[in-house]
């Protein structure tokens, strides 16, 4: 009896994962910015070339393969990966240690990386035995406003062929090694930055009478604000808005002139989530002109909350628990973290999955954004595996 085609993904997963945490660690050792991912780029580009898999180049380092099985234009599956590292200096202790300090892959794009191009290759070797069209996206900047998803949108990604269908998938810290996890409908928050600079008369601490004392100004705003959420917004509707910067003054006698404030405003409602961008921005105003300053607010829209088609994650979820076994499929917590996996899933039906990452035998319990965050290389091979398997057979 020949094997099914799941079978024959698995064992080429399996055969495949030393040469695929080769490359992990390899992209590790060499992490790009957001934007700035012109080697990762070139290596992806390499990559695709030694698997015969056309590409072309989008938003500067994107990289977009077309994988052709039989009946081509029967269906168009998207699969996506981000490329980008952090601004963070890594403190492990590992021979495949980050060479570039102040960059880290410390969020796991070198895993979704390295299972994309795994799946890859394995659609390349069985393109006879699944029909279809696979669209390949290697795309830079998940990191950092505006989102490479949405560069990359604008320039045409879902588009000639346009996929029915894109999946995602992204290392999990919380959950064990082996497992995936899935979620239908809303899964994580929308995210945008918010900047305020309160501006009125500095001067001696010891004659407060004589100023506009911007930093008690900027104090009661930050208290103010938190009433956006508990007074006007649903309590069954996610939101959180949190102000992570203070700064002013540099001695302890003088009141400056100037307090800047930096925060973030999360939703999982578009409509809540623009009506509170004018509600922060009122009060703001508001306050600060009442208690005799000026006042500078900006708020840069960022990504929309992520949206999983609840049809195509059941069918995907119902996929993996035949490919890993049921016990080993959980349900994916709601997150007010964001990704730009968004944008997607706003155009076309769009599953973003989860990947176990946790070992407590290995020592491997941080989390991600983090000096220390490393993951168990052992769920790459279920990673490449699962990415295929979306790829190849019709979860739509």
């Amino acid at each position: 009896m020949s094997e099914s085609l799941e079978q024959q993904i698995k064992k080429l997963a399996k055969n495949y994962a030393g040469e695929f945490i080769s490359i992990r660690r390899y992209l590790h050792a060499h992490p790009e910015l957001s934007y700035q991912e012109f080697e990762t780029s070139k290596f992806v580009q390499q990559k695709l070339r030694e698997f015969n898999i056309l590409f072309e180049i989008k938003a500067g380092t994107g990289v977009i393969g077309l994988l052709h099985g039989k009946n081509p234009g029967k269906r168009v599956v998207a699969l996506r990966a981000d490329m980008d590292a952090l601004p963070i200096t890594e403190e492990n202790d590992v021979p495949y240690k980050s060479t570039r300090p102040g960059i880290m892959h410390a969020c796991g794009h070198d895993v979704h990386t390295s299972c994309l191009l795994g799946a890859a290759k394995i659609l390349s070797e069985l393109k006879e035995e699944w029909e279809g069209t696979v669209k390949l996206i290697f795309q830079p900047g998940e990191e950092k406003n505006p989102g490479g998803a949405s560069i990359l949108i604008r320039e045409g990604v879902l588009e000639n062929p346009a996929p029915q269908s894109i999946f995602g998938m992204h290392v999990h810290t919380i959950l064990e090694t082996g497992k995936l996890s899935f979620r239908g409908g809303m899964v994580m928050a929308s995210a945008d930055e918010i900047y305020i600079t309160i501006k009125g008369k500095g001067g001696h601490a010891a004659a407060p009478q004589f100023t506009a004392d911007t930093i008690l100004i900027a104090s009661h705003l930050i208290v103010s604000l938190q009433q956006i959420i508990s007074r006007n917004n649903n309590p069954f509707n996610p939101s959180v808005l949190s102000i992570t910067s203070f700064q002013g003054g540099n001695t302890t006698n003088v009141i400056p002139s100037e307090v800047k404030l930096m925060g973030t405003f999360r939703a999982m409602n578009e409509e809540w989530r623009f009506k509170a961008h004018d509600m922060i921005k009122k009060l703001s105003t508001e306050l600060v002109q009442s208690m005799g300053a000026e006042i500078d607010i900006r708020i840069d829209v960022g990504y929309p909350f992520v949206l999983n088609n609840e049809r195509l994650s059941a069918a995907a979820r119902s996929k993996a628990e035949s490919f890993l076994g049921k016990e080993q499929v959980e349900e994916t917590e709601l997150r007010m973290g964001a990704e730009d996996f968004a944008f997607y899933s706003h155009k076309i039906p769009g599953c973003f999955f989860r990947l176990g990452t946790w070992n407590v035998a290995k020592g491997i319990t941080i989390g991600g954004h983090t000096p220390t965050f490393d993951v168990d290389e052992d769920a790459i091979e279920i990673g490449i595996g699962m990415m295929a398997l979306l790829g190849a057979t019709n979860a739509e």
